[in-house]
Order: C-alpha cells, then sequence, then structure tokens
C-alpha cells in the first residue's frame, strides 16, 4: 500500500530541489515514488502542476505509432499516424494515473501564493536514510497518511531548517 506526503514550501524552487532529491534517492534504491508533482499557486489564484509524466504526450506517441502502423495497411500512413495520434492524447488526458490532479488543486487552492506544494505517492522507502536526506530542507507537512511516530519524525526533520534560520 502506498502514503501519500503532502509538503508545503514558501518558492517552487524548494520544492523542486527536495523532488530532485527523492529522485536521486530512487535512483539509489532508497525510496520508491509513484508520483511526485511540484503544485504552484500563482499570484492571480491559479494553480499549475508540475508533473513527471505527461500520460497526454506519451498516448499520442503510442497513438502515432499505432496509427502510422493501421495506416500502412490502408494505404494511408499519414491519415492513420493523425488519427492515431488524436485518439492517444485523448486517451492520455482522459488517464489520470498517480495522485489524483483534482485533489492536488484542491488542496494547493489553501497555499498562499507564489507557495508550493511537493506530493508524494510513497510506494516503499528506508524511512532512517530518506529523512536524513531530508533533513533541514524546509516546508510544513500538509497531509500525510503516514503513522503518528513516522509523521513525528518527518515533522522534526523538516523543521531543522527552520530552527536555524530563526536562530540566525
Amino acid at each position: 500500500m502506498a502514503d501519500l506526503l503532502v509538503i508545503a514550501y514558501p518558492t517552487e524552487p524548494q520544492a523542486e530541489q527536495v523532488r530532485s532529491r527523492l529522485l536521486g534517492m530512487q535512483k539509489e534504491y532508497l525510496i520508491e515514488l509513484g508520483d511526485a508533482v511540484v503544485a504552484v499557486k500563482q499570484p492571480d489564484g491559479q494553480v499549475k502542476l508540475n508533473q513527471l509524466f505527461s500520460p497526454a504526450a506519451a498516448g499520442a506517441a503510442s497513438g502515432a505509432l499505432w496509427g502510422s502502423l493501421l495506416g500502412l495497411i490502408i494505404l494511408s500512413p499519414l491519415l492513420g499516424a493523425a488519427i492515431g495520434a488524436a485518439s492517444g492524447a485523448l486517451g492520455g488526458k482522459l488517464a489520470d494515473v498517480g495522485i489524483n490532479d483534482k485533489f492536488m488543486l484542491d488542496v494547493a487552492k489553501s497555499l498562499e501564493a507564489g507557495h508550493a506544494a511537493l506530493f508524494l505517492l510513497i510506494r516503499k522507502m528506508t524511512a532512517d536514510k530518506v529523512m536524513a536526506e531530508l533533513q533541514g530542507s524546509g516546508g510544513s507537512i500538509m497531509r500525510s497518511s503516514f503513522d503518528e511516530t513516522k509523521e513525528e519524525a518527518l515533522r522534526e526533520a523538516l523543521a531543522g531548517a527552520q530552527a536555524v534560520a530563526t536562530a540566525a
């Protein structure tokens, strides 16, 4: 079963930096992420989602390939590729993988303008090494499906940066 974690940051670059660190940890097999999305609240109140994977683009590419092959059979590969790309993009747009986009938009609307939230769908992790890596990264937990002890350890790790900033 996967855990959901939402961490709020005062700036988009901070959230992107933490996401990059976590993706690096994924290459070291310390964490397995199902999804990692940065949501940013714009000054006009709109929310922008920075997703790693675009299902519409992947669907369009796949649809163009299959459409071309089908087009070769009916002797019209360009028409087949165009129809395949359009149907693939539509199918990809309708298929929502990972964290639900509506949920992310609803949660991110509670942010202040210019702030960002990092949404993580965590399948597995080596908790002590991930907490050590997040030590002092700042941010505050908005939502979590962790148990109380794990969530408290994460809060303490994130708070390390806030304690240093207030001391300076």
